[in-house]
Parts: structure tokens; sequence; C-alpha cells
């Protein structure tokens, strides 16, 4: 048994290869420098996890590790000479393969965040909690598609948190593990029985509950919400995140805007994929007084949906919207299993 254990061995060692992830994509800051930049890898695992390439294991693996590899490929980009402390939180990067009677999926799950330090604490920026999948019945190099699709997904990361508001809220290094909960817990739309009419210019503002100062919402004829007045300026409302009119909140979307919803998870909307993602949104948005078989008139409507996309206001009538969760630390869409293929 033994001697048939010692000649096994080198076969499984030839089987494994490895794929290294390619950081090289450039993530330059024009905008801001910073006098430092520090990964805390708070994964509970160190490896990424395998793919099968025919009958090899493929290792997604960096370089060196994660902490050195993302410093070097940030400093690269971006020389030390600011005045603030950038910091990012790697909490998860899991690889792993669902196999199939014909094929494979890979799938690739990141979870990763991003935070200035200050002498009160972590002050949130952005982040990514994503799931990406790869069949191989699109490319049978797995690994490597994958290896490409983590690279991209760190440098929208990074990107995004160069443009990033700095959150007034602070946590302290051992809350950073549960940092989602604690800010969470601080946001005031969350917990007011009362809204405070006006208009919200972006997921911060809306989420920490302040409206812009001075505004007040207009309507059409029809009670359509059409902008935003504040003495001689007028704005559009497709140029806010969100609104409250006579008590009822409405998050902006490409084709009009819907009402928003609150339980003990959070805010949601109810929407179809056509809507929050329409195949045509170049043209202005235009509400429409009596569009969406009739439903809008009045503040009650459930939806104000603009002429570029008749097909969509069809759709409504037709379908009903699946509820999309209101992520409060980046504004965006949490969609629901399935989302996109209706």
């Amino acid at each position: 048994m033994t001697k048939f254990i010692f000649l096994l061995l080198p076969f499984l060692a030839f089987s494994q290869k490895t794929e290294t992830i390619d950081l090289s994509k450039s993530i330059k800051n024009n905008k801001t420098n910073y006098k430092s930049f520090t990964v805390i890898d708070k994964r509970s695992n160190p490896e990424i996890g395998s793919v099968m390439y025919h009958k090899d294991q493929v290792n997604l693996v960096f370089e060196n590790n994660a902490e050195t590899d993302f410093k070097n490929w940030f400093y690269k980009y971006n020389p030390l000479r600011g005045n603030e402390e950038l910091v990012m939180l790697l909490e998860n990067i899991t690889l792993s393969e669902d196999k199939k009677e014909k094929f494979s999926i890979g799938k690739l799950e990141i979870r990763a965040s991003t935070f200035i330090k200050k002498e009160d604490g972590y002050h949130f920026l952005y982040k990514k909690d994503t799931v990406t999948t790869v069949s191989s019945r699109t490319t049978p190099y797995l690994a490597q598609s994958l290896s490409k699709k983590l690279t991209l997904t760190f440098t929208d990361l990074l990107k995004k948190s160069y443009e990033a508001r700095q959150w007034d809220f602070a946590v302290s290094e051992t809350e950073l593990p549960n940092y989602a909960t604690i800010l969470k817990d601080k946001l005031e739309i969350l917990k007011a029985d009362e809204l405070k009419e006006g208009v919200y210019k972006d997921y911060y503002s809306f989420f920490t509950h302040n409206p812009e100062a001075g505004f007040t919402i207009e309507t059409d004829k029809k009670g359509v919400v059409t902008k935003a007045v504040n003495g001689d300026k007028k704005e559009p409302i497709r140029n806010f995140y969100a609104f409250v009119h006579n008590g009822i909140p409405f998050k902006v979307i490409p084709v009009g805007y819907v009402e928003i919803f609150r339980d003990e998870q959070g805010l949601f909307i109810e929407a179809k994929k056509e809507e929050l993602y329409p195949e045509s949104n170049s043209s202005p948005m235009i509400m429409l007084g009596g569009g969406v078989a009739g439903i809008i008139g009045s503040v009650v409507a459930n939806v104000a949906i603009s002429a570029i996309d008749t097909n969509a206001a069809k759709k409504r009538s037709a379908m009903a919207g699946s509820e999309v969760i209101l992520d409060p630390l980046t504004g965006n869409y949490i969609l629901p299993e399935g989302f996109m293929k209706k």
C-alpha cells in the first residue's frame, strides 16, 4: 500500500496547475493622492480555490500574497504624496466550481470594501459584494477568465472609491468586521417615523436623511413630479437619487420613479428589469401624465414612466414587479436571483 501511494504522488503533483492573478490594469487616481495604502486581510481562508481544465486542477493564486500584491499594484500607479490614508478590507475571495453533466460553472465570490483612516477611526468609502460566474460552454479556461474578472472587480472598487464620499460616521478597527451592521444602525432614514420632504441629491444624503436645502418639488397638472425648484434654479427630477413628496418616498429610475417601501430588512422598490435597465435610455426623461396603463395621476401612483420606453410601460401593466433592495452603503440595487433573466 505504501508503494502505491508513493507512485501516485508524482501524478497528483503533475495534475495541479496555477493561474496567477494579473494585477496590471491601471488604477491611477487623477484627482487625489494618498500618503499610504493599507490592505487588511480578514478572509477566513487565504486560499482562493480551484477549477478544472480538462483533467488538471487549476488553482487561482496571488503572485506573492493578497496584501503584498494589492499594495504593489496600487503603488505602481499611485505615488505616495498625499495626506489621507486609504485602506482596503478584504472580506472574501472564493473560487468554486459547480460541475454539471456536460459542462461546469466556475463561480468567483468577492467581498471587499474601502475606507479612509483618520484619528477617530475608519470612514467608509465603497464596497463590492459580487458573485461572478463563467460557464465552460463559453470558455474552457475558467480560471483565466475568472482571474481577469477579479482584476476588473478590484479595479472598479478602487476607482469608485476615489470618487466616493467619505462617511461622517467612523468605525474602530475592532468594529471593522461588522462595519456594515454598525453603519446601517446609524442611518436615520431606517428609523424615522416621518420623512423629510424634498429631494435627495445622492444615496448618502437620502440614507442619512438630509434633503437638499431650499428645494421644493414641482408637479404637472396631473400630479406627476417633474422638477425641483430653488428660487430661480430648476432641476429635472431625474438629476436626483430620490425624493419625498407628501410623506411618500420615491426612487428615481431610468424610466421615471417608483415608490420606496420599508420593512425590517431595510428599503426596497418594486420594479422590472426593463425599468431599471431599459434598452434605450439616451433620450431625456419626460413624465407622462396618463402613462403606464393609466395608473399615474397622483402621489399614490406606483410609478411614473418616461416617453422613451413605451415597451416598459406595456410590460409593467402585464407583469408584477420584483422586490429590489436598495443597498444603504452604496445606493446600488441588490437584485433578486434571476432578475436579469426575466
